[in-house]
């Protein structure tokens, strides 16, 4: 491996001024490092984490971004407008038609740039679709880009501080996301036992071969890591973003912390902030999110806290949808919350809440299903949730048939989950909702219901199975619909379910080069913001596989790219990818907006 650059830095401490400070090092912020060091910016890369990775790590790594080289290739053909119709048909009157033009219009490009400068290698998704197919421009056949398998040996040192998933898994036991749909039906058709024994044969091929392969964000980040150490772009772990420096209204830098040591460091082209959300500050989501919101059910990572939110607040910046999350209803088990993808939309399940009543089509996509948890538009509303507790409710053919929290199917479920109160079985529907405290003839009634509608394929209250999003994680091998089954075989099972997230949503708002913006409108210089630091271009919805890392890999190179083509403009030279329409178009807003 060529010579670390973070081995022939000095301290932090005593760095000169750089061309740009780069917080954050999940996909927005590798991605906007990439770019800057490219553009010929001196960056640097600062990470509160002891890790590198941040959130995008703990993914499962899809990248939504219409129209890419990949899909081009690999998918069947689909008219770029057609996303943009899409785009803006689902996010609705919340839309910023002006980031989600520059989004679509070039996503492509960055992500292309991010392939030739990292070790980027994607594939297409096949079939899995946007989340809203049936919406103006949606795509059954999908737009999500997964990273193939990766050798985790060619990070050499880097390996041993990439962030770990929230789940642990086996080395050389990668899953992809492809793999997983077939997976979670077990032998119920013939693509699962295909599946399972291409994953074994992976991994014993890896073994043979003395590989250290790796799958899903994990995969991801590492190969956006090697475009970074390509770049010559120091990282420093451990780093904590105390506050951000000004002159007059231009943020000039950064006060920094490692070791309990604070020093700063001064900039000439900006701050890029792309050190998450608030994930994991219950004070925070206090403040601006409905109960039972909380940090213990989040998968963001641990460090998430909202430094860069608030040290953006401190120096006037305006900030958005700070109610919202990227919400993925989950299981609070022992060793903590299991994103629970599949377990809704498989047959003979059903969620309740406290009444007893089903209140959603619980195949919906992740950030509505829990929008649905809380009540309201978009889970919006005053006091705690409206449908929380909620649980899923299914029986032992279930059981017998499918995957379950990474149980598969015919084992016993942990005795640990039972004990902890996270899942509860009886004998009866009767017993089970004595045990979870629901009426008894409240859920009686509702699986009675459910059954004649699993029974005649068409689920008259809430749609389910109706959208082609809800058969892909269904069981296509259940008659008449795969996402509908019969409760009908004791013991029963209920999940407890909570309004678990992948992290949260609000944030700093911006324009369409990443610049942070004030309450005006007007921008705040020097300053730059993407991922989950920055208010999502996806509004309350979310478009599809990968539709958190898109925009973030997008609008960190579109950060970078900005900084650039201001510095080479004075120079009379031009960054990559078209760094001086970057220049011309940040007039052009900066006019509009006035």
């Amino acid at each position: 491996m060529t010579e670390n650059p973070q081995d022939t830095v000095p301290p932090v401490a005593d760095l000169p001024a750089v061309d740009v400070v780069v917080v954050g090092s999940g996909a927005a912020g590798m991605s906007a490092a990439i770019t800057a060091a490219r553009n010929g910016l001196s960056t640097i890369l600062v990470e509160k984490s002891e890790y590198w990775g941040g959130s995008s790590s703990r993914s499962g790594g899809g990248v939504w971004i219409p129209g890419n080289s990949i899909l081009r290739r690999e998918a069947p053909a689909d008219d770029i407008d057609s996303a943009r119709t899409y785009l803006k048909s689902i996010v609705g009157e919340d839309a910023d038609t002006d980031r989600i033009e520059t989004y679509i219009d070039r996503g492509p490009e960055a992500l292309d740039f991010l392939i030739r400068h990292s070790a980027l290698e994607l594939e297409w998704v096949k079939g899995y679709s946007d989340y809203f197919p049936e919406a103006p421009g949606g795509l059954a056949s999908g737009r999500s880009c997964e990273p193939r398998p990766f050798d985790a040996r060619a990070l050499g040192d880097d390996l041993a501080t990439l962030h770990p998933p929230y789940m642990k898994v086996p080395l050389n036991m990668v899953v992809q996301q492809s793999d997983y749909r077939w997976l979670s039906t077990g032998i119920r058709h013939w693509r699962g036992p295909v599946r399972m024994l291409r994953v074994g044969m992976r991994s014993l091929a890896a073994k043979a071969r003395k590989k250290k392969l790796i799958g899903l964000g994990p995969a991801l980040m590492a190969e956006l890591m090697l475009g970074v150490r390509g770049a010559g772009v120091p990282v420093k772990l451990g780093t904590k973003l105390v506050d951000l420096i000004t002159d007059s209204d231009r943020v000039v830098g950064v006060r920094l912390e490692s070791g309990g040591v604070q020093t700063t460091l001064h900039t000439r082209c900006g701050v890029i902030l792309a050190c998450g959300g608030f994930d994991n500050n219950d004070d925070m989501r206090g403040e601006y999110q409905r109960r039972p919101s909380s940090a213990q059910w989040t998968l963001g990572a641990p460090t998430n806290t909202g430094d860069g939110i608030r040290a953006a607040l401190r120096v006037g910046a305006a900030i958005s949808y700070m109610d919202d999350a990227w919400w993925a209803p989950s299981i609070p088990l022992p060793k903590g919350p299991w994103f629970a993808l599949a377990e809704r939309s498989l047959p003979r399940s059903l969620m309740v809440n406290a009444g007893g009543n089903r209140f959603m089509n619980e195949s919906l996509p992740y950030v509505e299903a829990a929008h649905a948890m809380f009540g309201g538009k978009y889970g919006r509303g005053e006091g705690p949730a409206e449908n929380i507790p909620a649980w899923l409710i299914f029986d032992q053919t279930y059981r017998d048939r499918y995957l379950f929290a990474g149980v598969p199917a015919r084992r016993p479920i942990p005795r640990s989950w039972i004990e902890s109160g996270a899942i509860v079985r009886a004998g009866s529907i009767a017993e089970l909702a004595a045990e979870i405290g629901v009426p008894g003839d409240a859920l009686s009634a509702t699986i009675t219901r459910f059954n004649s509608y699993a029974r005649e394929g068409i689920d008259r209250d809430f749609g389910r199975g109706t959208s082609r999003y809800d058969h892909y994680y269904g069981d296509c091998t259940n008659k008449p619909n795969p996402s509908l089954g019969e409760l009908t075989k004791g013991p029963f099972y209920a999940a407890k379910m909570v309004p678990g997230d992948l992290g949260t949503k609000g944030g700093i708002d911006t324009d369409a080069c990443a610049r942070a913006l004030r309450a005006d409108g007007s921008v705040i210089d020097g300053l730059y913001a993407a991922g989950n630091t920055s208010s999502p271009v996806m509004g309350h919805t979310y478009a599809g596989p990968g539709a958190t890392i898109g925009p973030a890999m997008v609008f960190g190179y579109l950060a970078a790219l900005d900084a650039a083509g201001r510095l080479l403009e004075g120079r009379g030279q031009q960054a990559e990818g078209r760094g001086q329409e970057a220049v011309d178009r940040n007039n052009g807003l900066a006019e509009r907006r006035g």
